[in-house]
């Protein structure tokens, strides 16, 4: 799976990232169908709270939930061209690998039949001099897959 990372997007992880220093972030990722096995990001939440140097816990929060209300409002309710696409979080003091709690976090959700996904991607990054990031796929029933991350120069967002 191919995602693409807007310019936006990764100005506004950086600052997030920058002001966190050592405490680990995260938040949710909604994006954009591009076409098969290629996806868009769309928008992020952050959480600020809740991380530490060396974890970072997901919360479920009300801010949340209105995010992806937003979200959902604003692409005209085309759940099958904009929706959830997962989560991401930092490791400013780990490598960009997921942790056995990330995994654990993950399977959990792509099981989860509230949540209702088919897949779900985990974005872990970091600040090294310029915003790196690593991609995992997680689908139900089905083994651990690494994706790709790939950054656009200019945003081209409508």
């Amino acid at each position: 799976m191919k995602v693409i990372l807007p310019k936006s997007i990764e100005n506004k992880m950086l600052a997030e990232l920058k002001k966190a220093g050592s405490r680990e972030i995260g938040g949710v990722l909604m994006g954009e169908h591009i076409e098969e096995n290629i996806y868009k990001i769309y928008d992020i939440t952050v959480q600020s709270q809740g991380g530490s140097w060396i974890s970072f816990v997901r919360h479920l929060s009300i801010s949340m939930k209105s995010a992806l209300n937003r979200f959902f409002q604003k692409t005209n309710y085309e759940y099958s061209k904009y929706n959830y696409l997962g989560e991401w979080h930092s490791h400013p003091s780990f490598n960009l690998s997921p942790s056995s709690r990330d995994i654990q976090t993950m399977i959990e959700i792509v099981n989860d039949k509230n949540v209702g996904a088919n897949f779900a991607i985990l974005l872990i990054v970091k600040f090294e001099n310029e915003l790196v990031g690593d991609i995992t796929l997680f689908v139900p029933n089905y083994p651990i897959l690494k994706g790709e991350l790939f950054r656009e120069e200019e945003d081209v967002h409508e």
